[in-house]
């Protein structure tokens, strides 16, 4: 990256729903729990393969990645119909608040396994509401896979964009990792090597959850319809920044 680019500002936001939020040290800092508080020496973006650039390298991104588990399908905490029913709803709202010029993207985990179903794009909202809608629950909870994977997303996004731009992980869950899939590893290292911002939504299951990392990942428990709504719109208000110079 050229150093005419040292003074512009990069963001990484990281979307999942179990959502978690946080900020980087060096950053200009706002309440302890929006911010990521990592450190980096890692260049960023990483090394990989040439990306096509694109227009707009200053985009925010949101990476959903969407609990599919089984449990799921039953009922939820409050109101009516299942928590992915509740879900599917709540996340059509969302996708529909963001931005025209925002890159949004979906991972799931279901009864068709771990998949991205929706790249990271702008004009695909109604894509998007699509296929959440086509999640059907079963299985188990592989969170440090999924995280992985949506972290790639991001980072393959980030090489399009020179590392400009803002980068988020959102993640909606309701329970904790499956055997042999806790997330911890893979958070450390997203926090330490990238500006990806962590938010995770808990859905029915309180605030004891490995994604809940205070001062380090951002984390809202949601036990009713709103509450899981207010969730995904702050996602959505969050924005802390950083100096590129830091990644470099």
């Amino acid at each position: 990256m050229s150093s005419g680019h040292n003074n512009n500002i990069a963001v990484g936001l990281v979307v999942i729903v179990t959502i978690g939020l946080s900020g980087l040290t060096g950053c200009d800092r706002g309440p302890a729990d929006s911010k990521q508080a990592a450190t980096s020496t890692a260049a960023w973006p990483p090394a990989g393969q040439n990306e096509s650039l694109v227009s707009d390298l200053t985009a925010r991104n949101y990476y959903v990645i969407l609990d599919g588990s089984g449990s799921m399908s039953n009922a939820a905490c409050q109101g009516s119909g299942s928590k992915m029913e509740q879900s599917r709803i709540a996340l059509a709202t969302f996708a529909q608040g963001i931005g025209k010029n925002t890159n949004l993207g979906l991972l799931a985990f279901d009864s068709q396994g771990i998949s991205e179903r929706i790249a990271l794009a702008t004009d695909n909202r109604e894509q998007f509401t699509g296929e959440v809608n086509k999640v059907l629950p079963s299985g188990q909870t592989p969170l440090a896979e999924s995280i992985h994977k949506g972290r790639e997303a991001l980072e393959q996004q980030a090489r399009r964009q020179l590392g400009y731009g803002e980068y988020n992980l959102v993640i909606v869950t309701d329970g904790e990792a499956s055997n042999g899939q806790d997330p911890s590893g893979e958070v450390d290292s997203i926090l330490r090597q990238t500006p990806i911002v962590i938010h995770t939504i808990g859905f029915c299951i309180g605030t004891r959850h490995s994604l809940n990392q205070p001062g380090r990942t951002l984390y809202k428990a949601a036990n009713s319809p709103g509450e899981l709504q207010r969730g995904l719109d702050e996602v959505l208000a969050e924005s802390p920044s950083f100096d590129v110079k830091q990644f470099k």
